[in-house]
């Protein structure tokens, strides 16, 4: 079968400003945690606690997610790699072969996910003093908006994308398939960006860019699924008593998130985690970690319906 449409896609890194460039990504973690506050401050208010107590669960919830993010790369997708570059797990830098700012290169959301679960248990304990479920069960909100942003400037700075398809879905990404190295030594143009655009546009490089695998917009399919978790218990919370049922929400939303993401990743590219080495490998290691996250939310929602009787 042959490729008859797909989309080119080869964005800029951000909002150049003259002096400063905001990147897409990272302005992408901002919505969300800047969206994650404004959610979480109507639910305190509906709840009738303290702006004080939303100041530090902020603070918290970032510290974690960036955290957890990390060491979840690292210990999930790259141990092979960091086992002998310990330096670079909290350093934005590579020392070897050559010394390199390479940014916070890798987060992985299973790991924020154990991460912000762990803090919420102090949180809960020392700043809230309510049971742990309580926090969990209006956390996810936000968490789940988030969510969307995350895979959002995933797509932007074209990255874990999907496998190759003939689908009219499906997405030329131009960044993933050349280093800006790359393109600039096989356009023969110095400055990347130019590079870049010259390969989507300049006839003179049609074959390079015939050269781009089409993929699919794994990013997209992921961050679409997360709209209609968050729909979900953003209705569920407001509209109804889900959140009287302790641990209704949270389970549900282990269930819904994780299962958007256990099928997305049957037209993800491998991430090259633990479980990712063999071509005969059951299932991705995106899969095999989100299973037990599917799993306790079943038996928290199984929980929640029995203690409502």
């Amino acid at each position: 079968m042959t490729q008859s449409l797909y989309f080119v896609w080869n964005p800029s890194e951000g909002i150049d400003l003259g002096f400063f460039m905001i990147r897409f990504y990272s302005l992408m973690f901002i919505v969300a945690f800047g969206l994650g506050w404004y959610l979480m401050k109507s639910i305190y208010e509906r709840e009738g606690e303290s702006l004080e107590k939303l100041d530090s669960l902020f603070i918290y919830t970032v510290f974690a997610t960036l955290l957890g993010a990390r060491l979840g790369h690292v210990f999930f997708y790259d141990w092979n790699h960091f086992k002998d570059h310990k330096l670079e797990i909290l350093l934005p830098f590579r020392f070897e072969p050559q010394f390199e700012f390479t940014g916070f290169a890798g987060l992985a959301s299973h790991g924020a996910a154990i991460a912000i679960i762990l803090v919420m248990f102090y949180y809960s304990r020392k700043i809230i003093h309510k049971p742990i479920l309580w926090i969990l069960d209006r956390i996810v909100i936000p968490v789940s908006s988030g969510a969307i942003f995350v895979r959002l400037g995933n797509f932007f700075n074209s990255e874990i994308v999907g496998k190759e398809t003939t689908s009219s879905l499906g997405v030329k990404f131009i960044r993933d398939q050349y280093s800006a190295l790359e393109a600039v030594d096989k356009t023969g143009i110095t400055d990347p960006k130019a590079a870049y655009e010259a390969i989507e546009s300049n006839p003179q490089y049609i074959t390079l860019l015939n050269d781009v695998v089409v993929k699919h917009p794994a990013q997209l399919y992921e961050a679409f699924g997360y709209i209609f978790v968050f729909a979900i218990l953003f209705y569920l919370y407001w509209k109804t008593n889900a959140r009287e049922k302790q641990g209704y929400l949270f389970g549900l939303f282990l269930v819904l998130l994780w299962t958007v993401r256990f099928l997305v990743e049957f037209v993800k590219e491998s991430q090259h985690g633990f479980a990712d080495n063999s071509e005969t490998a059951l299932f991705s290691t995106g899969q095999w970690l989100s299973l037990p996250f599917i799993a306790i939310g079943a038996y928290l929602i199984n929980n929640a319906f029995k203690k409502a009787q």
